[in-house]
C-alpha cells in the first residue's frame, strides 16, 4: 500500500510536471504566433501607410496636376493624346466633342480607297469632280488618273479634287451607276460619291469610333438629311478627337494597307501624269502634276510617323498625327486648333503632347502569373480537376498615376461530366476601373460523371483484383 501510494504520488507529480511543460509551451506558442501575427501587422500597417502615404499622395497628385498643366496649355479646342497599340487615351480635352475636322477626312478616303481598291486602277473625270474648290489640281473633266497617283495629290496636296475623283470611282461600283464616269450627271456623281462616304462612316463604327459622320470625301465642311425611323435628320460632317485619333491607329497599326499608307503619308514629294487610253493599254498622258508634302512635323521631331492638316472656316486648324520613338507608338488629333493667323499652333500642341506621352509613359507587364490549385468535382470519376489559364503577355503604356486591378474568378468546385479546354472561370485585368484584358480561365483535364455501368465495374475489380 505505501508503494503503491508513492508510485500514484509519483505519477501525479509527472503528470503535474507535464501539464505544466504542456501550458508553458501553449504560451509559447501564444507569444511566438502574437508577436509574428503582430510583426504581419505591423508591417502590413506600414505598408498601407506607404501606399496611402503623402509621399505617394503628394505623386499622385503632382501626376494630376501635370495632366491638368499640360491640357491648359493646349490651343485646340479638343485634342488627344492615344497609345497607337490599343487605343487607349492617355490625355484627353473634350475629346468626345463632336466637331468638323476639314481635310483630316482624307486619311479615312485614303485608307478605304487602300483596302477597296487597287492602285492601278485608272479613274475618270466629272464635271462634278472637275468642279471641287481650292485647294485642287485644276483636274479636268474627261481626264483619267490612276488611282495609286491620286493617293499622292490626295495625302501630300491635299487636293479635294483628288478625294472627289477617288469617291466617285469606287463608289459608282457601290451604288451601281454607269462605270462612264464622264457622262454623269450631277445628281449621279453626287449620289456615288455619298455611297463612298456612307462607306466611310461604316468603317469607322467598325473601328469603334462613337460620333463620326462622312458627309464629303475631302472634308469640306457639309450636312446630308436623312431619314430615321420615319423622322429626317440632319447629320453634319463631324468627328470626335478620340475618334480621329483611333482611325490614325489604325491606319498606322492594325490596317492590312498599313505599309503602303505610311509610304505615301512619308513621302516628301511627288510626281506623277495623267493617262490616255491607247490600243496598247494606258499611257502617260501629258499633264504632269507635282506634289510637295505639307506635314511639316514630320521634319520637327525625331520618331515623327505620319500625318494630315485640314482647315476650313468651320472647323479651323485640325491635325492628326502619329509618332514611334523609345519603342512608344502614339497618336494625336487636334480639332479648332486656331483659326488664322494661328497656323502654328498645331505644332505647339502636337509636341506637346508627344512629350508628355513620352515623359510619363513607360512599358509595363500586368500580367499575374498564378499556380492555380486542383478543384473539387462532385459526382466526378476523379475527386479533382487541374485548371489553366494560358495568359500572354499583357504589356501596355503606363504612368504613375494608372492603377491596375486583377480579378480572378475561380470556382470552388465543379460538377462532373467536365471537358478538358472547357471555362470555367476568368481573369480580368481593369486599368483605372475599366476592363482592359481577360482571360478563360478552363479545365486542364477530363472527368468523367459517375454512372451505373461505372459503378459496376468499380465493385467487380474490388472483388476479383
Amino acid at each position: 500500500m505505501i508503494k503503491t501510494r508513492k508510485r500514484g504520488t509519483k505519477m501525479k507529480m509527472e503528470d503535474g510536471s507535464r501539464r505544466k511543460k504542456w501550458a508553458a509551451g501553449i504560451v509559447l506558442a501564444v507569444l511566438v504566433i502574437g508577436v509574428f501575427g503582430c510583426n504581419i501587422y505591423q508591417r502590413q500597417k506600414i505598408a498601407d501607410r506607404m501606399m496611402s502615404s503623402p509621399v505617394n499622395a503628394e505623386v499622385r497628385a503632382d501626376d494630376r496636376k501635370e495632366e491638368k498643366s499640360t491640357t491648359s496649355q493646349l490651343y485646340a479646342r479638343a485634342a488627344v493624346l492615344m497609345d497607337a497599340d490599343n487605343g487607349r487615351i492617355l490625355l484627353g480635352k473634350n475629346e468626345d466633342e463632336a466637331l468638323p475636322m476639314a481635310s483630316t477626312t482624307k486619311i479615312m478616303t485614303c485608307i478605304l480607297a487602300l483596302e477597296k481598291g487597287d492602285t492601278e486602277d485608272v479613274a475618270e473625270v466629272s464635271a462634278y469632280g472637275a468642279g471641287q474648290p481650292k485647294v485642287h489640281m485644276g483636274a479636268k473633266k474627261g481626264e483619267s488618273y490612276r488611282i495609286g497617283d491620286l493617293l499622292y495629290a490626295l495625302m501630300l496636296e491635299s487636293y479635294n479634287d483628288a478625294a472627289v475623283i477617288i469617291a466617285e470611282y469606287y463608289g459608282s461600283q457601290m451604288a451601281g451607276l454607269s462605270g462612264d464616269i464622264a457622262s454623269h450627271s450631277a445628281a449621279e456623281s453626287k449620289q456615288a460619291v455619298l455611297a463612298f462616304t456612307a462607306e466611310m462612316t461604316k468603317k469607322a463604327k467598325e473601328l469603334g469610333c462613337k460620333d463620326t459622320f462622312f458627309v464629303t470625301p475631302n472634308g469640306l465642311d457639309g450636312s446630308l438629311e436623312l431619314k430615321k425611323s420615319g423622322k429626317s435628320i440632319n447629320y453634319e460632317h463631324h468627328t470626335t478627337a478620340a475618334d480621329l485619333a483611333a482611325v490614325m491607329s489604325y491606319c498606322i497599326v492594325k490596317s492590312p494597307k498599313k505599309e503602303a499608307f505610311l509610304k505615301i503619308t512619308r513621302t516628301p514629294s511627288y510626281t506623277f501624269h495623267d493617262r490616255k487610253r491607247m490600243e496598247s493599254g494606258w499611257q502617260e498622258g501629258s499633264r504632269t502634276v507635282a506634289c510637295m508634302n505639307h506635314n511639316a512635323f514630320l521634319q520637327m521631331m525625331d520618331g515623327a510617323l505620319s500625318g494630315k492638316t485640314g482647315f476650313t472656316g468651320k472647323a479651323g486648324y485640325c491635325y492628326v498625327g502619329a509618332l514611334e520613338k523609345d519603342k512608344k507608338r502614339f497618336t494625336i488629333a487636334l480639332l479648332a486648333c486656331g483659326w488664322p493667323n494661328n497656323k502654328s499652333w498645331k505644332w505647339h500642341d502636337a509636341r506637346l503632347l508627344y512629350e508628355y506621352g513620352l515623359e510619363h509613359y513607360d512599358w509595363r507587364d500586368i500580367r499575374e502569373e498564378r499556380i492555380l490549385p486542383d478543384v473539387r468535382v462532385k459526382n466526378g470519376q476523379r475527386d479533382s480537376a487541374g485548371l489553366e489559364c494560358r495568359e500572354e503577355t499583357i504589356e501596355l503604356l503606363l504612368s504613375r498615376e494608372d492603377e491596375i486591378k486583377v480579378e480572378w474568378d475561380v470556382p470552388k468546385s465543379l460538377t462532373a461530366p467536365v471537358v478538358k479546354g472547357e471555362q470555367v472561370g476568368r481573369v480580368a485585368y481593369f486599368v483605372n476601373g475599366e476592363l482592359y484584358r481577360e482571360f478563360p480561365v478552363t479545365a486542364a483535364e477530363n472527368v468523367p460523371e459517375i454512372t451505373y455501368f461505372y459503378c459496376i465495374i468499380r465493385i467487380i475489380r474490388n472483388i476479383f483484383l
